[in-house]
């Protein structure tokens, strides 16, 4: 069933459990992002929430540096990603976790900003920060970069925003990404071209499982994602499908 669909996304050698203590001094980072108080577009009751809860499971885990940022313009969120690369250029494990409005424009995604306008599509390049920036600011961390993003909401500037590029519907989630480096992971709150539910409660559903489910000790990140994808499809009836793409070496985890 389902498990198996995760696992073939990800080769059966991963034992690593993501928030255990570590055996040697392996050195542990994240950045954690919630933006709830949008300027121009539909305030989302819940991210500022998620994250804090977030940052809190990481401090919980004994991680060496968590960095939490709430309701960010985009200056600040550019130089929270620059900082961090900083904390991720010395570290094993570098994870970011976005949650907030995401969009995609022509193939590739984007976070959005609380102060973002976007009047016209190709503005998300200067209004707002990609996906390929939030990889690149992790891809020196030693041994597992993780990008988790509740973001898959729908487009809110969609009806307001002219498109330069007519063709593109910019409407619904977020697009699939190509593969991406060894030992990098990317976690999606809903599958390509789909939506995620914000949700009634305090925490999105995503994030209520991850909150769940990744600090359970021995349970390596594979499968800690397939139960993550398991209690998402319930809630939602099967709406949204939580989707992690990347792979993992088996050299770096024994």
């Amino acid at each position: 069933g389902m498990m198996r669909v995760v696992s073939t996304i990800l080769p059966a050698v991963c034992s690593m459990w993501l928030l255990r203590e570590p055996a040697f001094a392996e050195r542990r980072v994240a950045l954690v992002i919630g933006n709830s108080a949008y300027e121009r577009a539909p305030k989302l009751p819940n991210p500022t929430n998620d994250a804090t809860a977030m940052a809190e499971m990481f401090k919980r885990a004994g991680f060496d540096n968590v960095q939490l940022k709430l309701d960010v313009k985009v200056l600040e969120m550019r130089r929270a990603l620059r900082d961090f690369s900083e904390e991720a250029r010395n570290a094993d494990v570098a994870i970011i976790y976005f949650a907030g409005h995401g969009l995609e424009v022509q193939g590739t995604n984007y976070l959005v900003p609380t102060d973002a306008v976007l009047e016209r599509d190709i503005d998300a390049y200067d209004e707002a920060v990609s996906l390929d920036r939030l990889l690149n600011v992790i891809e020196q961390a030693r041994q597992l970069r993780l990008v988790i993003l509740d973001a898959c909401r729908n487009n809110p500037f969609a009806k307001s925003m002219k498109q330069a590029v007519v063709s593109r519907a910019v409407e619904r989630g977020l697009a699939k990404i190509e593969p991406i480096e060894a030992n990098t992971l990317v976690a999606f709150a809903a599958k390509a071209g789909s939506t995620a539910d914000d949700g009634d409660a305090t925490h999105s559903p995503f994030t209520s499982a991850l909150v769940k489910f990744l600090p359970q000790p021995g349970l390596d990140l594979r499968r800690a994602f397939g139960y993550v994808r398991d209690d998402v499809l319930k809630p939602t009836r099967n709406r949204q499908d939580p989707l992690l793409h990347g792979a993992l070496g088996g050299a770096a985890f024994s």
